[in-house]
């Protein structure tokens, strides 16, 4: 019975000893942390209003394009977004800028060929403050199809497209340009 007694008392007494190890812990009950009221920045506010229309699809550092959606996925988007099988197999994001002074404009192109003849699509994309660049939805796009000519340039004026050149210039080759004024370049979900 000694040994029961003494087995007893040490499981009580070490219960003690945890009891009063704990109570000696911080027990206070911690809040959510305080969330901030919306930001009054205006370069923020314009960050939000274009991720909650847009698609960040590159970001722009020291002068490099670094992608974030994968040019695969841009040529995919490219070739569902022509839907009448044209296959797009290059894609870029082009830089224009038409003076020092001016500020750069981005567009993003598909390249690809229909039946044998050339076809591409520019989309304009947006920057934020940030350098990221974005499309939207809302943008145009600016679609050529190249009859005879077997490479099509989209011609800019002040930033903006404004016509198409071909690259050769024999009789009857020619590139049409048509502009649509919304994408469905990414499906929303």
């Amino acid at each position: 019975m000694n040994r029961f007694l003494r087995l007893l008392f040490s499981s009580l007494a070490g219960g003690a000893l945890l009891l009063s190890g704990l109570s000696a812990c911080e027990t206070t009950k911690r809040g959510f942390p305080e969330v901030s009221s919306p930001s009054t920045d205006p370069d923020a506010v314009n960050r939000r209003k274009l991720e909650a229309s847009s698609k960040q699809v590159a970001e722009v550092a020291e002068g490099k394009i670094r992608y974030i959606v994968p040019r695969e996925q841009l040529s995919a988007a490219f070739t569902r977004q022509f839907g009448d099988g044209t296959a797009i197999d290059k894609t870029v994001i082009r830089k224009v800028q038409e003076t020092a002074k001016d500020k750069a404009v981005y567009y993003l192109v598909g390249m690809g060929l229909r039946n044998g003849m050339f076809r591409a699509m520019a989309l304009p994309l947006q920057t934020s403050s940030d350098n990221s660049l974005y499309l939207s939805s809302n943008a145009a796009r600016y679609i050529i199809t190249g009859v005879g000519c077997t490479f099509c340039f989209f011609n800019f004026e002040k930033n903006e497209i404004v016509g198409t050149t071909c690259e050769e210039n024999t009789g009857g080759s020619r590139c049409d340009l048509r502009v649509e004024e919304t994408n469905g370049f990414f499906p929303r979900r």
